[in-house]
């Protein structure tokens, strides 16, 4: 009964985001540099990719995502300016590029009445528990602390990763940037994460809720318990 709010969740358009936007481009640069490819050329027919998912989208009448059509643009930006510079690392800073928006971006929404971990505790937890997770909300504040507080750890996540990622794009050689440069988004990404199960297990067994929201709607209380750790659950 809980698959379609499975299916409406963030994961599985995230993992095909990913390979989209990092697997598929560092292949093909690999291949493309072992074939003999200059660095420039490589560099942007695998930063094509994107691009090309968007045209696919648009020509089949498909709905495009924000994050495909943002990359999308930061690859016609930063290809026209290494055409007249010359450069491939204008074309390795496209990442970079990206992390700053997306870490401005979620930063930025705690100016906002709700910050980006309430509105992803949504996309975990399915529409239907929209209206539990406004009540809880507005009732608890511990539970607004601690996702203004997740918020500023993954936006300061994608901060760091853009700051790393400009000094190994402008010192580093070329062809081992785009690895590096993976590797060290997925060290970010994956140590967010964790810092982000731990938290919300800990709060879990202090408040007796779930702090993203999830477990389905009927599972969750409507007020703050004191519990034993369950020993699972976000």
């Amino acid at each position: 009964m809980t698959q379609p709010s499975r299916r409406r969740g963030p994961w599985g358009p995230l993992a095909r985001s990913l390979t989209i936007n990092a697997v598929l481009p560092l292949a093909l640069f690999y291949v493309l540099r072992a074939q003999g490819a200059e660095q420039w050329l490589a560099l942007l027919l695998s930063s094509a990719v994107p691009a090309l998912r968007v045209v696919w989208t648009v020509a089949t009448g498909r709905r495009t995502d924000s994050i495909d059509l943002f990359v999308a643009g930061l690859l016609a930006i930063s290809a026209a300016t290494s055409l007249i510079s010359g450069s491939p690392r204008v074309l390795l800073l496209k990442d970079v590029g990206m992390s700053v928006a997306l870490g401005a971006w979620i930063t930025g929404s705690l100016l906002t009445q709700r910050p980006f971990a309430y509105h992803f505790g949504i996309r975990l937890g399915g529409e239907t528990a929209a209206t539990e997770r406004d009540h809880l909300w507005q009732t608890i504040p511990a539970l607004r602390k601690e996702l203004r507080k997740l918020t500023a750890l993954w936006g300061g996540g994608q901060l760091l990763d853009a700051t790393v990622g400009v000094i190994t794009a402008l010192t580093l050689p070329v062809d081992v940037v785009p690895l590096i440069g993976r590797c060290q988004t997925a060290v970010v990404l994956g140590a967010t994460v964790l810092i982000t199960l731990r938290r919300a297990r800990r709060f879990r067994a202090r408040h007796g809720i779930s702090l993203l929201g999830s477990r389905p709607s009927h599972q969750e209380p409507h007020r703050p318990a004191l519990a034993k750790p369950t020993g699972g659950g976000v």
